[in-house]
């Protein structure tokens, strides 16, 4: 096995690289190999698709499935080997269908069909002992010794900001959300990938293509939730437990959310939210169920104390899954692309077991001291008030503006920050999303002027919003974003941000604050290229970055 797609993979000093089972993360080497070989065979459906397009053959269904199957590779997703190896034979059935129909359909249009090569002809043994033996061919790292680490490293880069391109898609689709547009483009960089690209400034060129169909597929994902739940609100959130039964619910699908919310109505089970599910309680048609009462815990990395310290049932309805205790693994259930062997799965949208469950369980026995966050800082809510903020930097109340966001993770050097929020001058405002907000977001911050300093714009995926509002600033001071009093300040962990950062580099934004620690197969030679081009910071010491960049900003 090898695997470096996170920010936690074995690190020593002569590589880089979870090489050796179980990975940090906790996958086993039958597990990350097949993950390889179906990534391979996804490539090889994408190369029959991108041809019978343009032919007028499209398969929704394969599409979907495209999308499925990268997800369930993105870290802390499935673990469970012997469904990987269900998928590789699906991912063969249904390219040689697709094959099919584009020979014939080219046929009749008095055409060759290609004879594609590669992926596109991969052909899976049988068992997982024979795929295992063929797993080498699959390697992200296949091609170094000849090709060097600088050209291997950019094809991960494009692949793993796919992943997260595919996950956020993914959760559109949930919600009905879908577009050709972005299943074509899917489907051509994952050809391109199958080709086994060379050139390093073709490579880069594609790398920021990763990032602008991701902001098409971030914006889907944005009409979905708005569309589906209305847009956020300023919100007052519970923190703490309420008296009575209790199932608790994380990851970021807020269609599976909705789901349970709908099941459990009337039942005496109160609904509490986990990690990047927070935001649900911003959207008017979620928040209106009364029995979702509140958040329980914090970030990913501190589920197994949280889920063990629950007194009911827990749903994991995307990343990120670690290793559940034995103290609750018979009451941890998984949906959409989650696995993790023995841990019982819900597939069918049915979450009847999660009801029994908890309707068996003790639930919490009393209420304990209310505590209270306020969310919903979403572009809907800024841009009404982007007048007032305007003002407020015109007048000198706001000189700055942190956009502190992204994952959270077990390393120390994480605790960065937390400093910049804690240390950002009382005259600045700090926007924040995704889960490595848990570190500060019960701090306290005040406000200027009425604004609070701590603005929660929402789940990894609303960088969409932050976006969008800075645009809005920019436009309204006559500048360009990159000339506005901002900072980014983006905490990496998994190949989601991976995409998001992808996203903001294709839109020219420079000067990001990247880190703790830069990706694995982000060779010496890369970072330079980055920096060079980008102004791509990796984080340092909090306080001379915030000084350093107030002092720009004066």
């Amino acid at each position: 096995m090898f695997c470096y797609q996170c920010e936690q993979t074995t690190r020593s000093s002569t590589d880089i690289g979870c090489a050796a089972a179980p990975g940090s993360c906790g996958k086993d080497e039958s597990t990350a190999d097949l993950q390889d070989l179906l990534i391979y065979q996804v490539k090889g459906i994408a190369q029959y698709a991108h041809r019978a397009r343009p032919l007028d053959v499209v398969d929704p269904d394969t599409d979907a499935f495209i999308l499925y199957a990268l997800f369930t590779t993105l870290t802390n997703v499935n673990f469970n080997a012997a469904r990987f190896g269900q998928m590789i034979q699906e991912a063969a059935k249904r390219r040689d269908q697709l094959r099919a129909r584009y020979e014939e359909a080219a046929r009749q249009r008095g055409q060759t069909p290609e004879t594609l090569s590669g992926p596109a002809a991969f052909q899976p043994a049988d068992g997982l002992e024979q795929m295992m033996e063929q797993a080498s061919l699959a390697s992200v790292k296949a091609g170094e010794d000849d090709l060097g680490a600088d050209i291997v490293g950019l094809r991960a880069l494009i692949l793993y900001g796919m992943k997260g391109v595919a996950a956020y898609a993914y959760h559109a689709r949930m919600l009905g959300y879908q577009s050709d547009t972005v299943d074509a483009e899917v489907e051509a960089m994952l050809d391109y990938l199958a080709g086994s690209p060379t050139d390093m400034e073709d490579l880069l060129e594609h790398a920021l293509a990763v990032g602008q169909l991701n902001l098409q597929v971030m914006e889907l994902l944005d009409a979905a939730n708005t569309g589906s739940f209305g847009a956020q609100e300023i919100s007052s959130v519970r923190i703490t437990p309420v008296k009575g039964k209790a199932i608790l619910v994380s990851g970021h699908d807020l269609h599976d959310l909705k789901l349970i919310l709908e099941q459990t109505k009337d039942q005496g089970i109160n609904v509490y939210t986990h990690g990047e599910m927070l935001p649900a309680h911003a959207y008017p048609k979620l928040k209106a169920y009364p029995h979702l009462v509140a958040n329980w815990g914090g970030a990913w990395q501190d589920q197994q104390r949280e889920f063990a310290d629950f007194p009911g049932p827990v749903v994991v309805t995307s990343n990120c899954l670690i290793e559940p205790g034995r103290n609750y693994k018979n009451r941890i259930f998984s949906t959409g692309p989650v696995g993790w062997p023995g841990v019982r799965h819900i597939d069918n949208g049915n979450f009847t077991p999660v009801i029994q469950a908890a309707k068996a369980l003790p639930g919490f026995a009393a209420d304990t001291e209310e505590k209270r966050i306020t969310i919903g800082f979403g572009r809907h809510t800024l841009l009404g008030v982007a007048d007032k903020v305007v003002e407020a930097v015109k007048n000198g109340d706001i000189r700055h503006f942190f956009l502190v966001g992204g994952c959270d993770g077990v390393s120390p050097a994480r605790h960065y920050f937390t400093d910049v929020a804690d240390h950002a001058p009382q005259d600045t405002v700090i926007m924040t999303l995704g889960c490595g907000k848990f570190r500060f977001n019960k701090h306290e911050f005040g406000d200027i002027g009425g604004i609070p300093r701590l603005l929660d714009v929402g789940q990894c995926n609303d960088a969409h919003s932050a976006i969008q509002v800075a645009g809005a600033l920019a436009e309204a001071f006559g500048c360009g974003v990159n000339d506005l009093p901002l900072s980014l300040m983006i905490s990496w962990f998994e190949q989601k941000a991976t995409a998001v950062l992808l996203s903001l580099l294709a839109l020219g934004i420079k000067g990001i604050y990247w880190g703790p620690t830069l990706p694995g197969y982000m060779t010496p030679k890369l970072v330079q290229t980055f920096q060079d081009r980008f102004d791509l910071k990796l984080v340092g010491d909090a306080q001379a970055d915030i000084r350093a960049d107030m002092a720009r900003s004066a």
